[in-house]
């Protein structure tokens, strides 16, 4: 069997134990990163439909929400909108969608690096301008490839459950009181021509923008085969996201065309304070010491919870790249995962230079225009994937389904996604025609892409519209021409004198061969059988020890050798090792070779009720594995495949003496 807790180093890191309050940090961070940059620009174009554009939004990320969490729910998996429409349609779809999905990442990060700086610039001026504010930018972004590439932890996403709280709380604090001070009916009403100011087709360009918000879904649905979230608690997840989108958005808007009113056609949200729009709201207390005070403490937050998007965006980036990397969308070179870290440092460094190359032309308009390109598409094929899926794969369990559905055609037609779907392809196409930068830059990268990604199937010899799967240790970092044998092998087994021995060398042999296909070979491959020997407390580490103990240890290795040797290209080095424990010499043998995986028998556990020669039985929910094979399992730095016996298993076999020509009982 596999150890889950070591099959993928990133989600040891992240932990199998998240829950709705991280997903629900995962999302909001993006909602509410949304309102601090996305106000100003949606103003400048819907002007005093501004608070229906966001109502109308957050009526379609209801949709959506349930759309991504059946979605989601369906394998335990890293999911969104591209694994959907893999499973709904085919791997050209899929990579289309993921491909559109990576440069939205890369957008926010930008977005959210650039406009912190604005809102930093409350402290000092010069921050939010000029050079200072690129160079700013793109320290920021530096610093959160940093972070990404040291990998996250649970502890720090918790954390920032924290900020979230504190900012949702801030955020209704600021419409009730400025609802209070600033809200009037007649100056909100009054600019609104239908039509005409604004025209419609600035009006729904608004609601593509305000769509954007849906890239958070994305990253949420990253985790998707992490989590243990019930029923009960994906339903929770989806009303409290909703809520927070209604009452925030619609809020703000309120309060900010009111504060900030239009006039002549224009409002200051999209001229001063395009970049920074929420500190319109403060700034218009008439009180000076007011106004000082929470632009002050709006600043503080609004720049934390940016980069917490930004974090958030990152690691939708290095999941969606992973996920494409595995699938053989892109190289898996540039999926390739840290030594240590486990994480995909690759890709997160080449989204943090794409990043930064974003921020220099300083251009918040043009580059919305695009990020919306990217999420309308993504959930236009989200929500069709969905619809299709509910008849191609109608019997699959699906934790949450999305309500209101209806008989149709021999399957159950969900009606939401249906509207979603309808939806967000109309916003997608007045998207796509009434802004330049989405129709040129958005489809030149979709389209460059897919051609790109057909070249690379065809000069792999893999199939274009098919599926085609990479190991993940396919994904670990490759030892150096230049580096020492010994620091960096392969695949480590230790030999342990049992029956096993023969079974778990040839295993090793076929996943460093060709056996298992090009995607898992490695040329010359290196096996490293280590027969570590037990040295009891009562002798020193460097004693002698008895001759016939060395004579089968040297002899099972032998065995070892000739076995693994007979698979292709495949190097087996043996070496004996002292230690007082087992099972640390094994993870301190693995950390210290830099192998990418391990490969041992499972003894047996000796904690059995009447003793094993009683056949007595285990205690309930006790281990089925001895102490040595849970140690390994709870502290190995790299993945790990244990070799359980049959029950009818024969009894073990004598190691062939040293120089005897033994050839694998099997291939």
């Amino acid at each position: 069997m596999k150890d889950e807790h070591h099959t993928d180093l990133e989600h040891s890191r992240i932990g199998s134990r998240l829950g709705s309050p991280v997903l629900f940090v995962v999302i909001y961070t993006t909602l509410a990163s949304a309102i601090y940059f996305s106000l100003g620009v949606i103003a400048k174009h819907s002007l005093g439909l501004t608070p229906v554009i966001f109502g109308v939004a957050g009526l379609l990320f209801f949709l959506a929400a349930m759309t991504y969490t059946e979605g989601a729910s369906l394998r335990r998996e890293r999911s969104g909108a591209s694994v959907f429409a893999r499973h709904a349609f085919n791997e050209v779809v899929s990579f289309a969608v993921g491909w559109a999905l990576l440069l939205d990442y890369v957008i926010l990060i930008a977005v959210t690096a650039l406009v912190s700086t604005d809102y930093l610039a409350a402290y000092w001026a010069p921050l939010g301008e000029g050079p200072q504010e690129v160079v700013l930018a793109i320290g920021l972004i530096a610093a959160l490839v940093y972070r990404q590439i040291r990998g996250l932890r649970v502890g720090r996403a918790r954390r920032v459950l924290y900020l979230v709280v504190a900012d949702v709380v801030l955020q209704v604090a600021l419409i009730v009181v400025g609802l209070f001070v600033f809200f009037s009916w007649d100056l909100l009403t009054a600019p609104i021509e239908l039509g005409v100011t604004p025209s419609w087709s600035e009006a729904v360009f608004g609601l593509g923008v305000a769509m954007v918000v849906f890239t958070g879904l994305e990253s949420a649905s990253g985790l998707a085969g992490e989590v243990r979230v019930g029923r009960r608690g994906l339903r929770r997840l989806v009303s409290t996201s909703t809520l927070s989108v209604m009452i925030v958005y619609v809020g703000i808007a309120l309060v900010a065309l009111t504060a900030v009113p239009v006039v002549d056609g224009q409002t200051e949200l999209g001229g001063t304070y395009l970049e920074a729009p929420v500190l319109g709201i403060t700034r218009s207390f008439s009180t000076g010491w007011v106004a000082d005070v929470t632009t002050y403490i709006v600043a503080a937050f609004a720049s934390l919870t940016l980069l917490a998007a930004a974090d958030s965006a990152m690691l939708g980036l290095s999941r969606q790249a992973y996920t494409m990397a595995t699938s053989r969308q892109i190289p898996s070179r540039l999926g390739r995962l840290h030594p240590t870290r486990a994480t995909p440092f690759v890709v997160i460094a080449l989204g943090g230079l794409m990043a930064a190359a974003l921020v220099i032309p300083q251009n918040l308009d043009f580059l919305t225009g695009i990020y919306a390109f990217g999420s309308l598409l993504a959930l236009t094929v989200a929500h069709l994937s969905i619809v299709v899926l509910r008849y191609r794969d109608p019997d699959r369990p699906r934790p949450f389904r999305i309500p209101w559905s209806v008989s149709f055609r021999g399957g159950s037609l969900p009606i939401p996604a249906v509207i979603g779907f309808l939806t967000s392809l109309a916003v997608f196409a007045s998207v796509f025609v009434l802004h330049d930068g989405a129709r040129y830059v958005g489809t030149t990268w979709v389209v460059l892409g897919t051609i790109g990604y057909v070249v690379y199937r065809k000069t792999q010899g893999k199939p274009v519209m098919k599926q085609v799967t990479v190991p993940e240790t396919a994904l670990r970092y490759e030892r150096r021409e230049d580096e020492d044998e010994g620091e960096f092998g392969s695949i480590l087994v230790p030999i342990l004198g049992g029956s096993l021995d023969d079974d778990i060398v040839q295993t090793a042999g076929r996943l460093a061969s060709d056996a298992y296909g090009e995607d898992f070979a490695r040329e010359g491959a290196t096996i490293e059988a280590v027969w570590i020997l037990e040295v009891p407390m009562s002798l020193p580490i460097d004693a002698a020890l008895p001759a016939e103990q060395l004579k089968k240890a040297r002899a099972a290795l032998a065995r070892a050798k000739a076995i693994g040797e007979e698979y292709e290209d495949v190097v087996v080095a043996t070496a004996t090792v002292r230690a007082r424990r087992i099972g640390e010499a094994v993870c301190e043998e693995a950390r210290r070779r830099g192998v990418e995986v391990i490969i041992m028998a499972a003894e047996e556990s000796s904690r059995i009720r009447g003793g094993a020669l009683l056949g007595g039985r285990g205690r309930p929910g006790e281990s089925a594995v001895g102490e040595v094979t849970k140690y390994v399992m709870a502290k190995a730095p790299c993945p790990v495949i244990l070799t359980a016996p049959a029950r009818d298993a024969p009894a073990p076999k004598v190691p062939a003496a040293p120089g005897e020509d033994v050839k694998p009982p099997g291939r």
